[in-house]
């Protein structure tokens, strides 16, 4: 058995015992919206303006069909993320709870019905 020293043990956790693997995969996914958005905003500026024949064409095609469903999985991952973090850090009881409940609830819910309302145009 080897010995442990509370700092030893405490060392790359928060106070929530995760907190290297969040801030990791906050960063991770901060890195990939920083690549994807802009190429997101370039299709999606490129389909501004046209008609709607015109912008189901764009979406239909495979790739800002799968630059935007990368886009709304991460992004509303790293939404999710995010705003637990704030809730946990400024709301107490019932109350973090619920809130926390309604932002990953509703992180899902955006997320899907953007990817349902892409598979409508895409397929």
């Amino acid at each position: 058995m080897r010995y442990l020293t509370p700092r030893k043990r405490a060392e790359g956790k928060g106070a929530a015992h995760a907190g290297t693997e969040h801030h990791w995969s906050m960063t991770v996914s901060a890195v990939g919206l920083a690549f994807l958005v802009p190429v997101w905003l370039y299709i999606f500026g490129s389909a501004l303006g046209g008609t709607r024949a015109e912008v189901l064409e764009t979406f239909a095609r495979p790739f800002p069909a799968i630059v935007t469903a990368l886009v709304l999985i991460v992004g509303m991952r790293h939404f999710a993320m995010g705003a637990t973090t704030m809730i946990e850090d400024y709301a107490r009881g019932t109350a973090r709870r619920m809130l926390i409940i309604f932002v990953v609830s509703l992180a899902w819910v955006i997320a899907a019905t953007g990817l349902f309302a892409l598979a409508r145009i895409a397929l």
